[in-house]
């Protein structure tokens, strides 16, 4: 499964700047976004909005990019 991450800004209401819509073949799956220092998290990246298989009540958080990713095609398979 191949993903693609297009940068995006996201209106989250916080600090939050860093963010990227995730596309599986053409498809919006998931938008992900890395946590300011309004966080306690600060630095690692949530589960802002999933679709599908990704939807997640207990949205998750990872500490970079690859395990956000290699979660979401795990979620996919």
């Amino acid at each position: 499964m191949s993903l693609r991450l297009q940068p995006v800004l996201v209106g989250t209401g916080s600090h939050d700047t860093d963010s990227h819509f995730v596309f599986a073949e053409r498809y919006l799956v998931a938008v992900i976004v890395q946590l300011s220092d309004d966080h306690d998290d600060e630095g690692r990246w949530f589960l802002e909005a999933g679709f599908g298989r990704i939807d997640d009540p207990n949205a998750p958080t990872f500490a970079d990019l690859d395990e956000a990713q290699s979660w979401i095609a795990d979620q996919l398979a």
